[in-house]
């Protein structure tokens, strides 16, 4: 299999790397990518921030295991389609309604799956990212936490790999649109560059739209599997928050403008993570027409908004939404939830209740 390079790679890291890979595992490998991260040293063991320390936690006290915490006995019943019929965007889409039963059926397992992929994939980056941030955060607490979240998201690279694997056997690529914005947090030198881009605006998203599966989707397996995601989650988003609120007040202006681009970008091209075009190619549908339908959809249109519920408020919170870019917000639709509850205020309780109470079971 060809490497592809993002960016540029160190010249001999093939060379180096060969006495350690197998053959095998160099197939494996797709892209390869090169960071100018900036590591740091504390050694100021002592804790200062009571907040994190205590997500930390929470996080070691609610860890759950893939193999053994999720009941993989649930058989998938693919008879019936993978979401209620009532959030179906496409039932009104003449190329849809061409499909016979059995490929509409079809068709909602694919666009399930690719969903689900874009989770997948989403993780693999959170992962990458949080492992980043082990060695760029400056404090002890946030390497601590950083750390714990690097293995909350190989859980979740774990569960979901094995979910689409081992019940749906569909999985699509990472699409294009997150692709983009996880090169570019994870190549950027600026750690707190990588905390907006992960723990504010992907995780962010990422909380609004597992909340939208479970509710929507009709296996108890996979409902079980984003009811413990979610616990996780939701640490991590808190985390960013609180973390970043003290540290974007001390920057210049210039430089919250500089990321409050970069927050504004990274919601744009965030919305368009939601349009399955994959799918519509594999069904050998028009790409264009069946993305411009389904985005003007009172059902998408609902969900594109509803999934920055999180995200702007906390940018509010931690002062990523100046006057120079609430136009902006405002024409994507989405200023309204900037006077929603922010994730910097943390329901301790809530977060601190045992993984399985009020879980969906079948």
């Amino acid at each position: 299999m060809a490497i592809e390079y993002v960016d540029t790679a160190p010249n001999n890291i093939i060379e180096d790397s060969r006495p350690q890979i197998t053959g095998e595992d160099i197939d494996s490998i797709v892209e390869i990518f090169n960071t100018p991260l900036t590591g740091s040293y504390n050694w100021d063991y002592d804790s200062a921030d009571n907040r994190i320390r205590k997500l930390y936690e929470l996080g070691k006290r609610l860890n759950w295991n893939a193999s053994i915490d999720v009941d993989w006995a649930i058989e998938l019943d693919k008879t019936e389609p993978p979401m209620e019929k009532e959030f179906n965007p496409y039932s009104d889409y003449p190329d849809f309604l061409a499909l016979s039963r059995e490929e509409q059926l079809r068709f909602g397992w694919h666009n399930q799956a690719w969903t689900l992929s874009q989770f997948l994939h989403g993780e693999q980056g959170a992962l990458l990212v949080a492992s980043q941030l082990v060695s760029c955060a400056p404090t002890y607490e946030a390497k601590l936490y950083a750390a714990s979240q690097t293995f909350d998201e190989a859980r979740h690279v774990e569960v979901f790999a094995r979910y689409l694997n081992d019940k749906v056997a569909i999985r699509y690529p990472v699409n294009k649109p997150l692709k983009l914005l996880l090169d570019k947090i994870l190549t950027d030198p600026r750690w707190d560059l990588k905390f907006i881009g992960m723990q504010i605006i992907i995780e962010g998203l990422a909380l609004a739209a597992f909340n939208t599966v479970k509710i929507t989707c009709r296996d108890p397996l996979l409902k079980n599997i984003i009811h413990l995601v979610l616990r996780d989650e939701a640490r991590h988003v808190s985390f960013g928050v609180n973390y970043l609120e003290e540290f974007v007040q001390s920057l210049s202006e210039q430089k919250k403008e500089e990321r409050a681009k970069f927050a504004y970008e990274a919601c744009c091209v965030m919305r368009e993570r939601l349009i399955a075009t994959d799918v519509f190619e594999h069904f050998g549908w028009d790409v264009e027409a069946a993305r411009s339908h389904i985005l003007k959809s009172d059902i998408m249109v609902h969900f594109r908004k509803l999934l920055f519920t999180r995200i702007v408020p906390n940018l509010k919170r931690i002062g990523l939404l100046p006057k120079s870019f609430r136009d902006k917000y405002d024409a994507l639709g989405i200023l309204e939830f900037e006077n929603l509850t922010s994730d910097s205020v943390i329901d301790w309780d809530e977060m601190a209740k045992p993984l399985y109470e009020d879980v969906d079971t079948p």
